[in-house]
């Protein structure tokens, strides 16, 4: 049965842009906003109203003294069955919220997740003992068992008049099954009957023992025994729900991995959960971060959830993993769970819980089915999150971030001061509750005698030096061969410091925003990335002996084609020539800078350092073995640009590859190409000295044209063109690489309508005017 055939889930789309960016007020108008919550519900919510109350919490168990609370998160950007669902997620655990909608989001460009669910049904046990001639059961010849099973309808009919409106709802007792088991403590055979109950909506339990206690007696005569235990099973492996997703590779690809990379690491991580139970036991715990926490939101026995998932992975003999990764026929990976998921939408603390009532409205007021194939979704989507984090950076990339949240709130940081606390932790280094504490004494003094910049810099004995992003306006890709490229500063910067160490153990590298904490090898060992990146740098300016900290502060998106490498080091070189006074000029700065870009990239043109470096607009062009010309322009009038993210990493070295074999395979027809561009960029630099917006923009269209033909453009940024267009625009097109990563558009009135449009769209949108 799938979910797809049940009744309507929420009516609006999952993605909500920015949605973390946004205080708790302002998330809950904006599921106000979509239809999801009521007048009442946003009353209630920004009340506290929806909380359980301490006396309806003492009628539901014994010896209440309070009421616990758990945070309450929403999973957003699920697509299940071609239906959008919000899924509410009630966890104290960091990440599991953010990994999982992550995980949906990249799940939802190749179509999401696809779901089946058996029917509900919930196993009813009957333990039968001191049966006559229980002996012979153990040769398969129990006249009990047999008279059990020929006794099925009248067994099945007791057991429904018990619940006629369970009946009459399409659900009830479906059927008998008996077995023979041998007790190794007392030796004696026993007889358990099975009685399947389809429970339709509720979850049952006490609908099962109910009807287990009412055939006692029924069962006692037909067997000649004593019936002994009556009780459900949690076992409920007759419930399952199915959930799988394929994501393409190109879909997989994340800053330092490519997309196979990322997939074979996947299934290597879930091979090893299939023969070693003791990773299996990590496995299965990390799907049920996310079915757990839905259970708890919804109102639902997530102790019995588990115990179903941890039985159901051992029902060969050995545990495993729940779920299975592998790479499909066409390359792509696949994945797949299938795990017992007994769950209830009517009934239980759904009826007394108002926070519980909400969730369901927030995931559509679902039934048991629909809700069931959700959660496997969701697992199957938590699983993911894990194992890509695993294979790749590793768990702890967003570790610094979170656990200094974690912090802040033991240390009591008023709300005021909670951010900037945060963000002076993690730049610290010493995530410590007594580190908050003094922080907090820090910025109180700081704003009553200087504001927030004071509170900012009293904790920063070394001055930050820092380097501006780029966007290109036109040339991306022909700059590389010579032609000229158009670009400008944005008023996103990275910024670094160098702090002496302490100790003799050579150079460590901060960037805490990215949860990067890495030691530099010694002068002489190879390294990868950025380390090997900064060691090559550190060794050209001869400072590779010398034991510091170099702390990375970014602020440009990381992988969006808008300069956030150049910045970074333009920014760090800046950072040296700073603490160590090496006295370097802007053009040596620039030279470093570049070596840097060659370093990470092969074949870079030199624009983005250039435009780090000087942060001016410019028309660029490099020429092989000689000073690139570079002309910084005067503008006309400002330039009111919006720049929407597509959310997919651009890797610039592979775009340029894939430029450079076509290039070699006909290099007449791309020289023309590349040719047709310079024009263009030539012709906007005039129109940008000249305040000529309308003919900027033709002129930004025609180069988009060129560089889909260059087959570096993609989906997500052809969608943001044509949104940008459709919404006003004088002009669009990608930026940079292309592949993923950013458009910019060109708006004469300012850009509003489109970075909405952007943002309705589901990215992200920077709005600002370069003057």
């Amino acid at each position: 049965m799938s979910a797809s055939a049940t009744q309507s889930a929420a009516a609006t789309s999952s993605r909500i842009p920015n949605f973390f960016k946004l205080d708790m007020e302002a998330r809950v108008e904006a599921l106000r906003e979509r239809g999801l919550l009521t007048d009442d519900d946003l009353r209630a919510l920004q009340s506290g109203e929806h909380t359980l109350k301490a006396h309806i919490a003492d009628k539901m168990i014994e010896n209440v003294v309070g009421v616990f609370g758990l945070p309450l998160g929403l999973g957003l950007n699920f697509l299940v069955d071609g239906r959008d669902y919000i899924v509410p997620l009630s966890v104290e655990e960091p990440s599991i919220v953010a990994g999982l909608s992550g995980a949906a989001r990249t799940a939802r460009l190749s179509g999401g997740f696809e779901t089946e669910v058996t029917d509900p049904i919930l196993i009813g046990q009957v333990q039968v003992v001191d049966v006559p001639a229980a002996e012979d059961s153990l040769q398969g010849v129990d006249p009990a068992r047999d008279a059990l099973l020929a006794r099925k309808e009248d067994i099945l009919n007791l057991a429904n008049s018990l619940h006629p409106k369970m009946v009459a709802r399409g659900g009830g007792a479906r059927d008998v099954e008996a077995f023979v088991h041998h007790g190794p403590e007392t030796g004696s055979a026993m007889l358990v009957l099975h009685l399947l109950v389809d429970t339709r909506d509720a979850m049952g339990a006490n609908i099962v023992n109910g009807m287990c206690e009412g055939i006692a007696s029924l069962v006692e005569s037909i067997t000649g025994g004593k019936v002994f235990l009556r009780i459900l099973s949690n076992l409920t492996d007759r419930a399952l729900a199915r959930a799988r997703v394929r994501i393409p590779v190109e879909n997989l690809s994340m800053k330092g991995f490519s997309g196979a990379e990322v997939r074979d690491g996947i299934v290597l991580a879930s091979d090893l959960a299939q023969v070693d139970r003791y990773r299996a036991a990590t496995h299965n715990k990390g799907i049920m971060n996310g079915v757990d926490a839905v259970a708890i939101a919804t109102g639902n026995d997530f102790r019995a959830i588990e115990a179903a998932a941890h039985a159901y992975a051992a029902r060969d003999g050995s545990y495993r993993g729940l779920t299975r990764w592998r790479v499909d026929d066409d390359g792509a990976l696949a994945g797949a769970i299938e795990m017992p998921m007994k769950v209830g939408t009517v009934g239980g603390s759904l009826e007394t819980n108002p926070t519980v009532r909400l969730n369901h409205r927030l995931l559509g007021s679902p039934n048991a089915a629909e809700l069931a194939a959700v959660m496997g979704a969701v697992g199957l989507a938590q699983n993911y999150a894990a194992l890509r984090s695993l294979a790749t950076a590793g768990i702890q990339q967003n570790h610094m971030t979170l656990h200094a949240r974690s912090v802040a709130s033991a240390a009591g940081v008023p709300e005021a001061l909670f951010d900037d606390v945060v963000d002076a932790l993690i730049e610290s280094g010493d995530i410590k509750v007594w580190k908050a504490e003094e922080l907090v004494r820090r910025f109180a003094s700081a704003r009553r005698g200087g504001g927030d910049h004071a509170a900012k810099t009293a904790d920063a004995a070394e001055p930050r030096s820092s380097a501006c992003g780029k966007v290109i306006l036109l040339g991306e890709h022909a700059v590389v061969y010579g032609r000229s490229a158009l670009a400008s500063p944005i008023p996103l910067a990275v910024e670094a410091r160098v702090v002496d160490a302490a100790d003799s153990n050579g150079v460590q590298l901060l960037i805490p925003r990215w949860g990067v904490e890495q030691r530099l090898p010694p002068s002489g060992e190879q390294a990868t990335g950025a380390a090997g990146i900064l060691a090559l740098l550190l060794a050209r300016l001869e400072l590779a002996g010398r034991p510091m900290t170099i702390e990375v502060f970014p602020n440009v998106p990381r992988a969006m084609g808008l300069g956030g490498s150049a910045a970074l080091a333009v920014s760090v070189v800046r950072a040296l020539d700073s603490h160590f006074r090496l006295g370097l000029t802007p053009a040596e700065v620039n030279a470093h800078a570049f070596e840097c870009e060659r370093a990470a990239h092969g074949t870079p043109s030199g624009v983005d350092n250039t435009v780090a470096t000087y942060g001016a607009t410019m028309l660029f062009r490099a020429r092989p073995g000689a000073t690139p010309e570079c002309t910084e322009l005067p503008l006309g009038k400002p330039l009111p640009l919006v720049i929407g993210i597509s959310g997919k990493e651009s890797l610039t070295a592979k775009s340029v590859a894939r430029v450079a074999t076509a290039w070699q395979r006909n290099r007449p027809r791309y020289e023309g190409i590349f040719d047709q561009m310079d024009i263009l960029a030539r012709a906007a630099a005039d129109a940008v000295r000249d305040g000529a917006l309308a003919d900027l923009g033709e002129l930004m269209n025609l180069c988009h044209g060129y560089l889909s033909a260059l087959q570096v453009s993609s989906p997500e940024l052809e969608a943001l063109v044509h949104i940008a267009r459709q919404n006003g625009a004088a002009g669009a097109k990608l930026t940079g690489g292309g592949g993923g990563g950013a458009a910019v558009a060109l708006c004469a009135d300012g850009g509003e309508g489109v970075a909405a449009a952007f943002e309705k769209a589901g990215y992200e949108a920077l709005r600002f005017e370069i003057r």
